[in-house]
């Protein structure tokens, strides 16, 4: 593949020089001009100039001038298009100064998107719901970052596991790692190869070079592929041609404010830079960006029942010897005593663990780069060359917590667009630096100083912690302890024997636990393999080839576009996550769509129809259609309806992971081939709810085994009907109801395989733990709607929506992992210039309360409310603007999913000089 790869290169390479070589022989000609608004006379910076029927295009200078470059002949059309202005469409016959006066027209709803049907078309006549932030948006979002600001969009869900990693989604089942939707970057898919799903923006796209993000609730898997299930976000970056010059963002922000977390206030410094230059047929832009901070903690001490899956009363081993905290680790390792234990017989301890902070890098930070060289090979072809690098150290939730530190990604594509069509090659690589399992650190930690259990060479056990705790509470209780002489009581007792037990335990922060902590976070993930570490070890790769043609220049009765794919993941952690210890694995999907479109009825119905085949090499290939009508009932008012369909495969870890997480608990993947490598088909698990069963009454009939059936990827239908209107040019209302039916959903299982008959081993202690895939038999049903409000007056906007999103059915065997708030609604206030260049934003954000349920830990996130607040002041001479602005502006901590750090203010002040030196 890489050979295949390098030769696709140096053909697209020598293709590009060809054309390049023949194309400078063509007479250019050049056009200039000025652009002013037309009320006040002023010039108008940054207005889009672009040649009609080509890819050419600008953006004025800060004194309203442009410059455009063209081989074609004498008359030109040109269009001049900026936010919250009337397009100017003006006819060029000489290369003579151009001189246009653009009229304000602040009309809500005039936005152009791509993203519903992959051709431009209004948003109001859009036939799915979708949401868009245009750059002013971005620019004076009051978040922190655009990637904050998403979930003040109608419908939007989050789960904030650090600073700077937030997964988002839309309409139900809400993760940590949302394997659902879809994150796509001026075409490339966002995600991290090895996990499937997107770390955020972490490693993704500069602000200073984002143009626009579009949003997609729902279905999408028709035009974009398997996975968007429940969404799809894209990304556009800025271009080079239209976009130039200096763009320098420089943010200082603070943290930690109230001491919740720590002692200190946390210092943010976030730099941003852009450049890009024209010059002729050729531009280029570079990036770079980096953000560090002192990260939001996870310090919920709860005491969790795992095996109930449920929290419970006590927070430290003081009340309970079984605690178990939810962000306290090593403390999973339990047992259940026997008879040999005298006083313990059936009583559950635990090992006493270590907090999260003292275990992960709390030092988060943020790397991005990216270059990209474009060339225009005529008017109508355009080649690009992108590159974009970034690392990052984050926090990361899945069946454990995890400490991604020095991670990194890289992006790297090679593209040939045109008007109606483009061709498009990139791979992603992933690397996974230091990254480690904090779960397995704080078990290995503990084993370092004291082993759980010493045996002999038959298997006996002779020694170890817990033998330590049962002789000394035993000890204690008869009064012969010689640390503590005296009877105790059975909470003494423990205490005593705890306080043994641990007598050499690593104390965190001292010389001893720092080496021991590097020692295991530089060894590769085991428990007893002979590596016995933490860390991970993935260098996984994904390559991706499609393309697209719009045929509707030369199929005139309709429109008509279709695209094709391929794409290969390359496993390559060594066995540190998934079964690759002996080689590579490779996986290779491939699919293709076609779209048709038809006006009707004098424009006033607009059907679409799209269906597409996609084919994973490990599942059977999958036909997704869609259709959808857009029926204009007045002038600017719109009734949308839409049947849609989408599927995702089973990602590359619910395939393939092998991963240890405790000395006898395994995250597995669901395919044939690990389930026979682990005997699951023979020696079948215990279901996780019979276990709980027998564990209250001590009853064996209670048992039940679990039978695997065969290994599908999930499916959904959804439907949905939604009216956008806009009122007066002032009103904007957007509403609509969905219902969606989920087949063969993929839910997580637990098992507990047993080792040892079960008249040996009665309480499941030498048990093998199992977590693995598998397909829900029931289907799984959601439905909801949302409706925002956007009222325009003078300058002032205001705006608001509400959604509402529920599960209506779902299997009582397995978890469905909704983790999504019956209700949320959202609250803006804005002005752009409100007095003398002076602008604002308030947002209000409210969710309800809910269960968070998932792999990590199950419970409740409480409801809460947010205000987010920025006032900026832009100086158009100096093209700056000063921003002064605050997330969670009264510091009232909240969490988003049950098991991940809570989170405070932000407050920060940042200084824009914009597109300056072009």
């Amino acid at each position: 593949m890489r050979n295949y790869l390098q030769k696709s290169s140096l053909y697209l390479l020598l293709f590009f020089t060809l054309f390049a070589v023949t194309s400078n022989a063509q007479q250019q000609n050049t056009i200039t001009g000025t652009v002013t608004n037309k009320a006040t006379g002023e010039p108008m910076p940054g207005v889009s100039v672009s040649l009609k029927g080509t890819l050419s295009g600008t953006v004025t200078d800060g004194a309203g001038h442009f410059k455009l470059n063209t081989t074609r002949p004498f008359p030109v059309t040109l269009i001049f298009s900026s936010v919250g202005f009337s397009n100017e469409v003006v006819a060029v016959s000489s290369s003579s100064d151009v001189s246009v006066k653009l009229a304000s027209t602040e009309i809500l709803g005039n936005e152009v998107v791509v993203a519903a049907s992959r051709v431009s078309e209004s948003i109001l006549s859009s036939p799915v719901s979708i949401e868009k932030l245009n750059l002013t948006a971005i620019r004076e979002t009051p978040a922190p970052s655009f990637y904050d600001a998403l979930p003040s969009l109608k419908g939007v869900e989050s789960s904030v596991q650090s600073l700077s990693f937030r997964a988002v989604t839309t309409r139900g089942f809400n993760t940590n790692g949302n394997t659902r939707f879809n994150q796509l970057m001026d075409g490339m898919d966002n995600q991290a190869p090895g996990l499937n799903f997107s770390v955020g923006n972490i490693v993704g796209v500069s602000e200073l070079d984002l143009a626009s993000v579009e949003l997609l609730p729902g279905a999408s898997s028709a035009l974009y592929g398997a996975g968007g299930m429940n969404g799809t976000l894209l990304m556009t970056s800025k271009d080079p041609f239209e976009y130039q010059g200096l763009s320098v963002k420089l943010q200082a922000g603070m943290n930690h404010l109230g001491t919740v977390q720590q002692s200190s206030v946390g210092f943010i410094p976030d730099v941003m830079l852009r450049y890009a230059k024209a010059f002729g047929r050729f531009a280029f832009k570079v990036n770079f960006g980096y953000m560090q901070a002192d990260d939001w903690q996870a310090r919920d001490s709860t005491n969790f029942d795992r095996l109930n899956l449920k929290t419970k009363a006590g927070y430290s081993h003081t009340t309970d010897p079984n605690y178990d905290g939810v962000n306290v680790y090593g403390d999973e390792i339990n047992t259940k005593f026997g008879a040999s234990a005298g006083l313990l017989n059936g009583v559950s301890v635990s090992r006493t663990g270590y907090n999260e902070k003292d275990l992960v890098d709390y030092g988060t930070k943020s790397l991005k780069t990216g270059l990209a060289l474009h060339y225009k090979i005529t008017d109508k072809i355009e080649a690009i060359v992108q590159g974009n690098w970034g690392s990052g150290t984050t926090v990361y939730t899945g069946s454990d917590r995890y400490s991604l530190r020095k991670f990194n990604l890289g992006q790297y594509k090679l593209e040939l667009r045109g008007k109606n069509f483009f061709l498009r090659g990139y791979t992603t690589q992933e690397r996974s630096g230091e990254a480690y399992n904090a779960t397995a650190l704080g078990t290995l930690l503990n084993e370092t100083y004291n082993p759980s259990a010493v045996t002999d060479a038959n298997g006996n056990v002779i020694g170890g912690w817990f033998a330590e705790y049962a002789t000394v509470y035993n000890q204690a209780r008869a009064g012969v302890f010689a640390g503590a002489p005296g009877v105790k009581t059975d909470a003494e007792a423990h205490a005593i024997a705890r306080g043994y037990a641990d007598r050499a335990r690593l104390q965190p922060g001292s010389a001893t636990f720092n080496t021991a902590k590097d020692a295991i976070t530089s060894r590769y993930i085991g428990f007893g393999t002979g590596r016995n570490g933490a860390k991970f070890n993935d260098k996984t790769n994904l390559y991706h080839y499609e393309g697209f043609y719009n045929f509707s220049d030369h199929v005139k009765i309709f429109d008509l576009q279709a695209g094709a794919s391929y794409r290969r993941y390359s496993l390559n952690s060594d066995g540190t996550i998934f079964d690759d210890a002996s080689g590579r694995i490779k996986i290779d999907e491939y699919g293709g769509f076609v779209q048709a479109g038809k006006k009707l009825v004098n424009d006033r119905i607009k059907l679409t129809a799209s269906v597409r085949y996609d084919k994973n090499e490990n599942f059977d290939g999958r036909f997704t259609p869609r259709i959808s009508a857009v029926f204009t009932v007045a002038p600017q008012h719109n009734i949308r309806l839409s049947f849609q369909t989408a599927y995702r495969n089973p990602t590359n870890q619910d395939q393939y992971i092998d991963l240890p997480i405790r000395y006898n608990t395994r995250l597995i993947g669901g395919l044939p081939g690990m389930l026979t490598k682990y005997d699951l088909y023979n020696n079948k698990g215990y279901t996780q709810a019979s276990v709980q069963q027998y564990a209250a009454t001590g009853n064996p009939a209670l048992l039940q085994t679990y039978t695997f059936g065969k290994f599908r990827p999930e499916s959904v239908k959804a439907w949905e009907i939604g009216y956008k209107g806009l009122i007066k040019n002032r009103l904007l209302i957007d509403a609509y109801y969905y219902y969606s039916s989920y087949n063969n959903f993929l839910s997580y299982l637990v098992l507990i395989q047993p080792t040892k008959p079960l008249a040996q081993d009665p309480a499941l202690n030498s048990a093998n733990i199992f977590a693995t895939y598998v397909n829900n038999p029931s289907d799984v049903v959601t439905q909801g709607g949302a409706l925002g409000l956007d009222y325009l007056i003078s300058n002032w906007t205001l705006s608001g929506n509400v959604s509402y999103n529920d599960i209506t059915k779902e299997s009582a065997g397995l978890a469905s992992s909704f983790n999504t708030p019956k209700y949320r609604f959202n609250l803006g206030l804005a002005n752009r210039n409100v007095y003398k260049n002076i602008g604002f934003n308030v947002t209000y954000r409210w969710q309800d309360a809910f269960l968070w349920n998932a792999s990590f830990v199950t419970g409740n996130v409480s409801a809460y409310g947010t205000i987010d607040a920025q006032v900026n002041y832009k100086m158009p001479k100096a093209k700056a603007t000063i921003k002064l602005g605050g997330s969670n502006i009264l510091n009232h901590y909240y969490q988003t999913s049950f098991g991940n750090p809570t989170v405070g203010g932000i407050y920060y002040v940042s200084l824009l000089f914009d597109e300056i030196f072009k």
